[in-house]
C-alpha cells in the first residue's frame, strides 16, 4: 500500500523568531519513504538538523518576521495491515527490564507518576499483569476522558485529563501513559500520522496523532487511547517521555498559527 503523508502549517511571526521543527517521519520509516520527507519553507531559509535525545530528526531555523510556512510531503510504503496485537505479551520484572527502557517508568512533564501512583493502584492492581493491564488501562481511559477539539489546552497534565475528564488525543496518551509507569511497565509517548483507510466514510479532517508504546515481552508494543481500535497506516514521526520532548514546533517567540493542513491518505498504486 502507498500512503500519501505530509503537513502545510503557515504562522504569523512578530519578528525574527528561531524554531525547532520535528516533523520528518522517524528514522525506523526511512526506507519505506518513495522520497526523502525534506522539510520546506516558504520564504526559504538556512536549515541545519540535528538528532535530539531520542533519536528523532529535528531542523532549527531562523523564520522571518511576517507570514511563513513549513511543507512536508511524501509517499510511504506501507504493508497495509491493522495494527499488530499480542495479548500473550508478558510484563518483565523491573528488575529485568533493559536499561535502555529505565527511563519510561520515570514521572516527566506532563505524566504525573507521583500523583497518579495510588489511583493506578486501585484501579488496575488487580488485573491480570502484561497485555490485558495496559488494555485495561486504555479501555479506561478511553472511556473517561471526551474528546472534543476545543478541549485542546496545552498545559493539561495526564493529572488533569483524569480530573477534568476531556482532551485531546495527546491527553489520552499522557493519562495511559502515567498509569503504566506507575505499575512499573515502560511507555512512551508516540507522535505521528494515522490515516482513516479502512474505516467507514465520512473521514474526519487530517490531524496530526499521539499515541504510546509500552514495553511488554521484550519489544515495544502500540496502544492508542483514543482510538482505542487497530488502525492501518500508522506512521511515526518522533518519540519521548511526554509531548514535552516531541513538539511539532517549538518556537522561541510570539507567533500565531493561522493555517494547518495534514494530509493522510492512500495514495493510487504505481502504473505496471
Amino acid at each position: 500500500m502507498r500512503i500519501h503523508v505530509g503537513c502545510e502549517m503557515t504562522y504569523d511571526f512578530a519578528h525574527d523568531t528561531p524554531v525547532v521543527a520535528m516533523l520528518t517521519i522517524h528514522a525506523s520509516r526511512f526506507s519505506d519513504l518513495e522520497k526523502p520527507d525534506y522539510l520546506l519553507t516558504v520564504p526559504a531559509v538556512p536549515l541545519e538538523g540535528y538528532r535530539d535525545t531520542f533519536g528523532n530528526w529535528c531542523n532549527r531555523f531562523v523564520a522571518p518576521a511576517g507570514r511563513f510556512t513549513l511543507r512536508t510531503d511524501t509517499i510511504v510504503r506501507d504493508h497495509g495491515n491493522w495494527d499488530m496485537t499480542d495479548t500473550a505479551a508478558r510484563q518483565e520484572a523491573v528488575q529485568s527490564l533493559p536499561a535502555e527502557t529505565l527511563l519510561y517508568l520515570l514521572g516527566s512533564r506532563y505524566c504525573e507518576t507521583d500523583r497518579l501512583s495510588q489511583t493506578a493502584w486501585d484501579l488496575f492492581g488487580t488485573t491480570e499483569p502484561g497485555w490485558a493491564r495496559v488494555q485495561a488501562i486504555c479501555d479506561y481511559v478511553h472511556d473517561r476522558i471526551g474528546f472534543g477539539y476545543e478541549h485542546s489546552r496545552a498545559t493539561r497534565t495526564a493529572l488533569d485529563a483524569y480530573e477534568e475528564r476531556r482532551g485531546v488525543c495527546r491527553d489520552y496518551a499522557h493519562l495511559a501513559i502515567a498509569f503504566c509507569r506507575c505499575l512499573n511497565i515502560p511507555a512512551r509517548y508516540c507522535t505521528g500520522y494515522i490515516s482513516d483507510i479502512g474505516l467507514p466514510l465520512p473521514h474526519s479532517p487530517g490531524d496530526f496523532a499521539a499515541w504510546m508504546e509500552v514495553y511488554l515481552g521484550g519489544r515495544w508494543h502500540t496502544f492508542d487511547p483514543r482510538n482505542n481500535s487497530p488502525r492501518i497506516g500508522r506512521i511515526l514521526i518522533a518519540y519521548g517521555r511526554d509531548a514535552a520532548d516531541v513538539p511539532l514546533t517549538l518556537t522561541f517567540g510570539p507567533n500565531t498559527l493561522v493555517e494547518f493542513k495534514v494530509t493522510t491518505e492512500e495514495a493510487q498504486p504505481v502504473a505496471a
